[in-house]
């Protein structure tokens, strides 16, 4: 560690430990007062570190990529200020003129800061050791120092032990035993120290090895778990999550444990590590620590999570650069992720030679067993269930096997040994344009993608490998690209991965009950084939500048007739990735009661079998984009479009089957009723055709009985709000004496009660009433359930309807609160389509999603005069896509342009950007 320190240049310009103990020495020199001379010390102390401090700052920014240095030098600073602190304890404060061989005491730095490693804001943790039970002169000193520690604003973890305690603690608790595994001495009686060591190898850690080594990855295996068990989630934990740096600390305790090593480099001479392996150890760990330096300094505290608020500000500090397609905060983190992923391959490789070392005959760490011994491996080995090369220079030998390894691997069920892994990664260099365009390495590959078994694991192992990359190098351009907003939770080369595996198990029937639709639609199709190529390729163009959507439609014309697709194949497969989001945009951002969108949308797609196709592409690229986004509200409206453009296709674009499905539905609901004839027809005759479009069989019954009780007890205004745990929302209905400004009350009132809107359709009867059914959520994206918080619920929406508090003013005193969408430069758009519908002028506007923006938005719409028939309000991260359908006052379209322009004014103005200019 004395080696480390002695690395740093200029340290006296850190801190000058001489010249402030000769400076102690002389503090109050006639002075007994312990309390002032404290004071004093603590002062002079103080001022060194911020000093110290400083200068360790200023060397990172003019050097942002020194991350080991950085870390090291705060360590240094921290050793010099203990070191001070101790020795005026020990001489100033409380002196020893003869001490007795109980009154010794060390002080030594665990954890952390005992590797000699410091984050700006990380906790000092330190022991104070003592030979036996500690004396009355021991208590008083490392309280005394404990106490100008705290002074100087060191958050200090501290424990105090005799030697036998520290052993038997030890051996008990694997967090301690850790912590003084990387134990260093920094000050005090060293030959106690020594002593320490020794009895800490020899009665700790002797024959505990493969304990300790199963314990730890058992601890790391729980600690990924619970960070989301991908080290692709885009706004990672650098010290915890999987790649970061706890994973390379435990690494180092292994190889520590295993092998009494000191430093790292000496794990090369032990075997656990390549001289090149070293050099990625030692690359990928002065990154990480470059980062957190970083991030610490620009949040001024123990952060750790590397969240998007702080992301482009780091990359700034880090002098990364904007690039054609890729912004200066998107290059930083995919080198986060490729430095992640380097981390993931070190790991591999040392779980491989500790298998070697200490699993028992024909057991591994933590891994099943094979069932089965396949006969035909194409030269491959078995080793203890995985497979091996049998030698060094088998891929050179015939470079088609790195794509045969993943097929077998797939075919079989095997796992692939991971010194078989570092060869492959080594040798990807070997697949050039003759491998690629080899039809047998293609066709191993396509077993790969499309395999009934696995392949979602098989692929993330081809692309840990980088073979996937050098096979495809279209998708090597996206391998660790993050996508800056907060809609995606994972890299692009992981959402797609990830998205193949959801088809698979879709596929396999083990999502039947999130994907009805789906499960059934797998069985009729045709191209499965191209379902799994268009799934690969859907994102295949992020990053490039320009539309992804197109550019990935033509990197699939490239590529499918290398995969071995028929030209019909391709053409599916291109048009597939052209309009990829073509369902989604439609389903969450149309009406889909109103019959043009219907049509619209048919006639993009024009066939059945493109139909079912796109809707799985769809549904897989939803779901893969994180936890939490897909939902049963989602699931509902895909299945309605599904359903009603499948009737338009089958039934050559003719409108008979709308009519067809409203009697069935008018009929289903007087069955369900048991009205009389004539008072069941007085509803439906109160009712406009796009009502019985737009809503469920369920939602039709309840507002059926909500109105028909209402109208009996002459109530001007019911509301009911139910929870509806298969739309993951609650449905909200209003009937109520239809006014100008319904829509913007009910929206302002939701949000008064904690409330997100997320779907709203509006009705008007033919006899003046509204019937508005709205969905809401809670903050976190659930239903509103707890019947008090209900009732609060109905009671707001009533007070702000009968105008009982003055809904703006309560409005305005809720303060907004910061969110994490602000982080995101979005600038509001509105657009205003009168060719969309045939009834309604469709309005959608973007913007950052923000508490109440609807209402907001809605406010506008009611001082712009005109009507909201429905709103479709869709959110992605940060962005929110709110669409209306709207008519003026008489009913018709808004199509006078100083009409049209005065709207988009308003509304981009409630959006929260002023309007300089707006296109007419």
């Amino acid at each position: 560690m004395a080696t480390r320190f002695e690395a740093l240049h200029n340290r006296r310009a850190i801190i000058d430990r001489r010249k402030l103990a000769d400076a102690l020495v002389e503090l109050l020199p006639d002075s007994s007062d312990v309390s002032a001379l404290r004071r004093e010390a603590t002062a002079m102390l103080k001022s060194a570190l911020e000093t110290g401090r400083r200068e360790i700052a200023a060397r990172l920014t003019a050097n942002p990529t020194r991350g080991s240095e950085t870390a090291a030098s705060y360590a240094f600073l921290t050793d010099q200020v203990l070191r001070l602190v101790y020795d005026f304890s020990t001489q100033r404060l409380y002196p020893l003129s003869n001490p007795t061989a109980a009154q010794r005491l060390t002080l030594i730095a665990v954890g952390g800061y005992g590797r000699g490693e410091m984050a700006p804001f990380s906790d000092v943790d330190i022991g104070f050791l003592t030979p036996w039970k500690q004396t009355s002169w021991a208590e008083q000193v490392i309280e005394s120092m404990l106490y100008m520690l705290w002074d100087l604003g060191m958050k200090i973890g501290h424990s105090s032990r005799s030697l036998d305690d520290m052993v038997r603690m030890a051996k008990s608790d694997l967090t301690i035993r850790t912590a003084l595994l990387e134990s260093r001495f920094v000050w005090g009686d060293e030959a106690l120290y020594d002593e320490a060591a020794r009895r800490f190898d020899d009665e700790v850690m002797a024959g505990t090895a493969r304990t300790f080594i199963t314990q730890k990855l058992a601890e790391r295996n729980a600690r990924h778990q619970r960070m989301g068990d991908s080290r692709y989630v885009v706004e990672p934990n650098l010290k915890e999550g999987k790649g970061g740096l706890r994973d390379l600390h435990t690494l180092f305790w292994i190889g520590k444990y295993a092998h009494q090593v000191r430093t790292v480099p000496e794990l090369v001479n032990k075997g656990l590590l390549t001289p090149e392996e070293l050099r990625q150890f030692q690359k990928a760990e002065n990154f990480l620590w470059a980062v957190r330096c970083h991030l610490h300094l620009v949040t001024n505290r123990a952060e750790e999570r590397l969240t998007f608020d702080v992301q482009r500000e780091v990359a700034e500090r880090m002098r990364y650069a904007d690039r054609p397609g890729r912004s200066a905060v998107e290059r930083f983190m995919q080198h986060y992720f490729l430095v992640a992923k380097q981390v993931g391959d070190l790991t591999g490789l040392f779980l491989a030679h500790l298998d070697e070392l200490f699993a028992a005959r024909g057991r591994r760490f933590g891994l099943a067993g094979l069932r089965r011994r396949p006969r035909n491996l194409g030269g491959f080995l078995l080793d203890r269930g995985r497979l091996k090369t049998p030698s060094d220079d088998f891929f050179e030998e015939d470079p088609l096997r790195l794509l045969e390894l993943f097929a077998l691997a797939d075919k079989h069920g095997l796992e692939i040994h991971p010194l078989t892994m570092r060869q492959a990664n080594r040798d990807a260099r070997l697949i050039d344009h003759a491998v690629r365009r080899n039809p047998k390495a293609n066709a191993y590959f396509m077993d790969v993608l499309t395999s009934p078994r696995d392949p979602e694991t098989v692929l993330r192992w081809m692309n840990e490998a980088g073979v996937f990359g050098r096979f495809v190098p279209d998708f090597r351009r996206v391998v660790a690209q993050m996508q800056f907003d907060m809609y995606h939770h994972y890299t692009v080369d992981e959402h797609t991965v990830h998205a193949i595996g959801l088809l698979a198990r879709i596929e396999k029937g083990e999502l039947a009950e999130d994907h009805p639709l789906g499960t059934k639609l797998m069985e009729r199709i045709v191209s499965r084939r191209v379902l799994y190529v268009a799934v690969l390729l859907h994102d295949i163009a992020k990053g490039r500048g320009g539309d992804h959507s197109v550019l990935g439609a033509e990197v699939a014309e490239k590529l499918c007739p290398r995969f071995g697709l028929t030209p019909a194949e391709t053409d599916m497969v291109a048009w597939l990735v052209r309009h990829h989001l073509l369902m989604s945009a439609t389903a969450f951002k149309r009406d889909l009661s109103d019959f043009k969108t219907v049509l619209d949308f048919a006639e993009a797609v024009q066939s059945p079998e493109r139909l079912r196709l796109l809707l799985l592409l769809t549904v897989v690229d939803i779901r893969a984009v994180g936890p939490g986004v897909w939902n049963g509200w989602k699931r509902q409206l895909l299945a309605d479009l599904y359903e009603s453009a499948e009737e338009v296709l089958r039934l050559g674009h003719k409108q008979k089957g709308r009519r067809e499905r409203i009697d069935v539905k008018q009929a289903e609901l007087g069955r369900r009723l048991g009205w009389a004839q004539a008072r069941f027809a007085k509803l439906v005759e109160r009712l406009p055709e796009s009502y019985w479009v737009a809503e469920a069989d369920d939602i039709v019954e309840a507002n059926a009985r909500l109105m028909e009780a209402a109208d009996k007890a002459h109530n001007p205004l019911s509301i009911a709000a139910v929870p509806d745990p298969e739309r993951g929302a609650t449905l909200v209905t209003v009937y109520a004496a239809d006014h100008p400004g319904l829509f913007y009350r009910m929206a302002g009132a939701i949000h008064l009660a904690g409330g997100n809107i997320i779907d709203a359709r509006i009705h008007t009867t033919r006899d003046g009433m509204a019937i508005d059914n709205l969905l809401v959520q809670d903050p976190f994206g659930r239903p509103f359930d707890d019947p008090d918080r209900l009732q609060r619920l109905k009671l707001t929406i009533d007070d702000a309807l009968a105008n009982r508090n003055r809904l703006d003013d309560r409005l305005a005193a809720r303060p907004l609160p910061r969110t994490r969408a602000e982080a995101f430069p979005i600038q509001p758009v509105v657009l205003i389509d009168n060719k969309a519908s045939n009834r309604y002028t469709v309005v959608e506007v973007n913007a950052r999603d923000r508490p109440a923006l609807l209402n907001t938005l809605a406010h506008a719409l009611f001082q712009s005069k005109v009507t909201i028939h429905s709103a479709h309000i869709a959110t992605y991260g940060e962005r929110a896509v709110d669409t209306f359908y709207l008519t003026d006052l008489t009913g018709d379209k808004i199509t006078s342009p100083s009409r049209v322009k005065t709207l988009e004014r308003l509304l981009l103005e409630a959006a929260g950007k002023p309007a300089a200019k707006v296109a007419a």
